[in-house]
């Protein structure tokens, strides 16, 4: 079997990665609970820039090195990685960056956020009813992908993203 191997996206991986791991300190208050947003920012971007399976891979090394550095938890692991998916497989199959981004919210903020009450319950040994990360993780990633929406705007308007994506594309 034949694999495909592009530096360029293996590198801005890496990058992503240490980005949602350096800055997953960063977080806002909203209402009784914070957001730590920059990990939903990195699928959006990694989504749309790198395809669907680069960001699952951010999803999980990012996950992976929090949880070993005693920063994150066993919830990461289910909540980014399907928003990551979800938000990859939106912008390759349409290239609509809004399906995008309502992929990043879904896949985190609903799917995410259910996949992520065995791994509390079973692995973590918490009492948690099935929705209850529903809203916390929709607040987080809601400010996120808000987030990503703009920098990605920014990066359109500047003719940055159409530089991205040229300089991406396998030769």
């Amino acid at each position: 079997m034949k694999t495909k191997f592009n530096l360029k996206k293996t590198v801005m991986s890496g990058m992503m990665a240490a980005v949602a791991v350096s800055m997953s300190g960063f977080s806002i208050p909203v209402g009784a609970s914070r957001c730590f947003p920059v990990q939903h920012l990195c699928n959006v971007i990694a989504g749309v820039f790198l395809g669907p399976w680069y960001g699952v891979g951010i999803a999980f090394c990012t996950s992976l090195i929090r949880n070993l550095l005693g920063t994150g938890s066993l919830l990461a692991f289910p909540g980014s990685m399907a928003g990551a998916l979800l938000c990859g497989i939106g912008y390759r199959y349409t290239g609509k960056l809004t399906v995008a981004y309502l992929g990043e919210v879904f896949g985190t903020g609903i799917l995410g956020a259910v996949l992520c009450w065995p791994v509390a319950v079973y692995l973590m040994g918490k009492e948690a009813a099935l929705f209850a990360y529903v809203l916390p993780f929709l607040v987080s990633t809601g400010c996120g992908t808000v987030m990503a929406a703009v920098l990605i705007g920014g990066f359109e308007k500047s003719g940055v993203f159409a530089y991205i994506c040229h300089g991406l594309e396998e030769h």
